[in-house]
């Protein structure tokens, strides 16, 4: 946008994201990992609307909205600020959430505030941000954050953020099931460190048969080619989710798999019937909080 203020307002909607192959490589000497990371942006989203004011303020509504950080370390506030920075210019803003998308349930909610409240200000301020531009600042907050700009499909390396777009054809159909409590990314990536401190783990690669069924739209074989290195730690650190993923396959999932670092569980459907089937029977057998239907691939950050 390269028009100066002309807003009163900007809404950003961005979507939450499942990672259907997440391969995770030894611990890196800075502490991260290199990965492999495919992800697929599904139709859960949370909005993000700025406007002008005379200091940042962050404020937040909807599901778990009392988990949100509303300080300046929130990634929505601290996209302002490195875009305002990045300008010479102060960061006044009121940035408000509505939240959707689960509070550390491992679908990049954090990630989508801070893309969507970067590509908002972009917006409001007129700063005129080049995508590459908006994908560097993107990087800069966290691993996820690019991919939450652009949506799709994707293939995440390094820690995640250096991004090469997937081809996808048709619609897959998941139900993914919110657990009562969040998990730490931090936490779950030390568990992995712990559970493999004596394995020789290999360096991450994409899986051929992941990017073939996204290119084909084959959720049977999507559903043989899943993978999370990421799930082994997650069920550690919280046990109860193995009995939600096994009512999902009892239910008719073609496969059943913990979401990114979790706690939410991601089930792949068939079709969008075999989904609110699959929605039904979880919900019935009182294994989360919350059960929800989406479908994917669908785009990233967009103004509303």
């Amino acid at each position: 946008m390269t028009e100066s203020e002309t807003y009163v307002s900007v809404t950003v909607r961005v979507p939450a994201k499942v990672n259907v192959q997440l391969s995770v490589g030894p611990a890196r000497p800075d502490g991260y990992h290199d990965l492999a990371n495919v992800f697929l942006a599904v139709g859960l989203y949370d909005e993000i609307t700025v406007t002008p004011a005379d200091t940042l303020r962050v404020t937040c509504a909807g599901p778990d909205a009392a988990q949100v950080p509303l300080d300046r370390g929130n990634l929505a506030a601290r996209a302002a600020i490195a875009l305002a920075e990045r300008h010479g210019r102060e960061p006044a803003v009121h940035i408000h959430i509505d939240k959707d998308i689960p509070v550390a349930g491992g679908m990049a909610g954090g990630s989508a505030d801070g893309a969507g409240a970067l590509l908002a200000c972009d917006a409001l301020w007129g700063t005129g941000a080049s995508r590459d531009e908006l994908l560097a600042l993107c990087a800069d907050l966290g691993s996820d954050v690019p991919f939450s700009l652009i949506g799709g499909a994707a293939l995440g390396t390094g820690r995640g953020e250096k991004l090469t777009e997937l081809a996808v054809t048709g619609t897959f159909h998941w139900v993914f099931a919110m657990a009562p409590r969040g998990l730490s990314t931090p936490a779950v990536f030390r568990e992995f460190d712990r559970l493999g401190a004596d394995a020789d783990i290999p360096d991450p690669v994409a899986s051929q048969a992941v990017l073939d069924a996204l290119a084909s739209g084959d959720p049977g074989a999507l559903a043989v080619a899943v993978s999370n290195d990421l799930q082994p730690a997650a069920l550690s650190l919280f046990p109860e989710l193995a009995d939600t993923l096994a009512a999902g396959r009892a239910a008719g999932a073609l496969t059943a798999l913990v979401s990114g670092s979790g706690p939410t569980t991601a089930f792949l459907a068939g079709d969008a019937d075999s989904a609110t089937v699959i929605a039904s029977v979880l919900r019935a057998s009182g294994t989360s909080a919350s059960v929800r239907t989406a479908e994917g691939p669908v785009p990233g950050a967009t103004v509303v």
